[in-house]
């Protein structure tokens, strides 16, 4: 199955919806390559980038599910890898 690199970019303004943060990236946990989180404490938010490579299904309905939870933004950017660079045969 071919897989796609990502970045998901989540900013979380409600610190209570964090357990349900960290349950859905677990539940990726394969796909995930690395994430950073940031806390911003002066606007009272947190950044998180989670680096992916994983079939673009996954990669949509793993932000799709963050992106829900209240007072958490989700977006997705796709790296533009051509077949031989994304780990493809030729």
């Amino acid at each position: 199955m071919e897989t796609r690199v990502a970045l998901i970019g989540i900013v979380v303004e409600n610190f209570n919806s964090a357990q349900k943060i960290n349950e859905i990236l677990h539940n990726y946990g394969r796909y995930i390559i690395g994430r950073m989180g940031i806390p911003y404490q002066k606007r009272n938010v947190s950044i998180i980038s989670v680096a992916v490579d994983a079939p673009a299904d996954v990669i949509s309905a793993m932000s799709g599910k963050l992106g829900r939870l209240d007072g958490v933004s989700a977006k997705t950017v796709y790296a533009r890898l051509s077949e031989n660079e994304n780990g493809q045969d030729q």
